[in-house]
């Protein structure tokens, strides 16, 4: 009928350990600290290490497709800049070095974004738009003309409009979060909107840069619809947009030229304009795998400025349909993360943020690509990470590092949420473990 004495003690060895097990797990559950005597050195090295590899919490996939993207540009910049730019500065290696240069500033505005809590700009939204305003009206009255156009302060080298761009994004960001309740009153929804793209349109028009303006149109519709502006309200918008680009194409010479050469080389790429048939030249010499790096011939018979509007046209003839097809693989995933990120943000202004500047760069990657073959007019769009220049480069890599910077805020949230209900739940466990005393109890205590 009992047990002998040795199972009795093993049984309250037992029971000594479990109960040791489940304070162990209620003290860390709610904040208490337990001795680290009873973890092994090597669990707690283990766990320090993994606390720390898990501390900034980034998006891998993002981050392998933006790594990858700069490694394949800078290959690219080199070998389509070498000619081109021993021809311009009298040194093979000038465009290149340059792009080093800006890659370094870029990656270091990336790192500090990534540590830059997105909400502080709430505070910072109106200066970064009126310095903007500021760059564009400098480039007027500095008036550096490059191939017919004055659209840098330095050599060509900073363009405010490309800067324009990104603060829209980010500007629209805040201000469309602070009026979410109000989208739907047209004077203080799409009447401000207007005023605030038309301020810098007209701007950057004067320059001219025609496809940068029609961006920046586009960039104000799509963040007025992510927002959840009406139906209506956006369908004005795409009337004046409409409106816009055709004005366009009526006072500015150049936007009639491109309309036409577009709509010829519809109808026979033979017709097209010398731009685009170069383009194509160079596509059919790279086949399905390329002539391989360096190879590219067209980039040293005429091919217009290889390593930045063309550089795309370079890609096909080194690396063939394949290399293209990869490189546009890559936009993608830096879309879905992008958007997988924003669906994550932990309110409507990171939302709005996280797919404004995924899109924004991925658009900016489809028009020059659909330029090169002829599926749109030709615009002067960079192709971002791969193209020669400082000032897109520097700005897509600050805006992932605000896109690295959401996931990482919601992350975070994310994992404060769940240790705050597993605090809760752990707690209501220890309490329904506690004894609570009798009333016989107590009234024999008073005795």
């Amino acid at each position: 009928m009992f047990r002998s004495l040795g199972e009795r003690t093993s049984v309250r060895k037992t029971d000594r350990a479990r109960r040791h097990r489940t304070f162990r797990s209620v003290a860390g559950s709610v904040g208490i600290p337990v001795s680290s005597s009873a973890k092994k050195p090597s669990a707690v090295a283990r766990t320090s290490t993994q606390s720390r590899a898990n501390r900034i919490k980034l998006d891998i996939l993002l981050i392998l497709a933006v790594v990858s993207l700069i490694i394949f540009g800078l290959l690219m910049v080199y070998s389509a800049s070498f000619d081109y730019s021993f021809g311009y500065y009298g040194n093979p290696s000038t465009i290149f070095l340059r792009q080093l240069i800006w890659l370094a500033l870029g990656l270091a505005g990336m790192i500090a974004m990534i540590f830059f809590d997105y909400h502080r700009f709430r505070q910072l939204a109106v200066i970064i738009m009126g310095t903007t305003v500021f760059l564009l009206l400098a480039v007027l009255f500095i008036n550096e003309v490059i191939n017919e156009a004055a659209r840098a302060l330095y050599r060509g080298s900073i363009q405010p409009s490309e800067l324009a761009k990104f603060v829209t994004v980010v500007y629209l960001s805040v201000w469309l979060y602070t009026r979410r309740d109000q989208l739907s009153d047209m004077g203080f929804g799409l009447f401000p909107l207007a005023g605030i793209l038309g301020l810098l349109g007209g701007l950057i028009i004067m320059q001219p840069d025609l496809s940068a303006a029609v961006t920046i149109l586009f960039l104000g519709a799509l963040m007025f619809f992510l927002a959840g502006g009406e139906l209506r309200q956006i369908g004005l918008i795409l009337v004046v947009a409409l409106l816009i680009g055709w004005a366009i194409v009526v006072i500015f010479p150049t936007g009639a030229d491109r309309i036409r050469y577009f709509f010829a080389g519809l109808r026979d790429p033979t017709e097209g304009s010398y731009h685009v048939k170069r383009a194509f030249e160079a596509f059919v010499n790279g086949g399905w795998f390329g002539v391989g790096i360096g190879r590219a011939e067209t980039k040293l018979t005429g091919l217009p400025v290889p390593p930045t509007d063309s550089i795309f046209a370079v890609v096909g003839e080194e690396t063939g349909v394949i290399g293209a097809i990869t490189m546009i693989g890559l936009y993608l995933v830096l879309l879905w993360r992008g958007i997988k990120i924003a669906l994550n943000a932990p309110d409507q202004m990171g939302k709005l943020m996280a797919a404004g500047l995924s899109i924004w760069i991925c658009l900016e990657a489809f028009i020059n690509m659909a330029v090169i073959v002829n599926l749109l007019p030709f615009a002067g769009n960079a192709l971002p990470f791969i193209s020669s220049g400082g000032s897109n480069l520097v700005v897509s890599l600050v805006s992932i590092g605000i896109i690295l910077n959401i996931s990482r805020l919601s992350v975070r949230k994310k994992e404060e949420d769940v240790k705050l209900f597993d605090a809760v739940v752990d707690l209501r466990r220890w309490n329904r473990r506690r004894r609570v005393s009798s009333p016989g109890r107590v009234a024999s205590a008073g005795k």
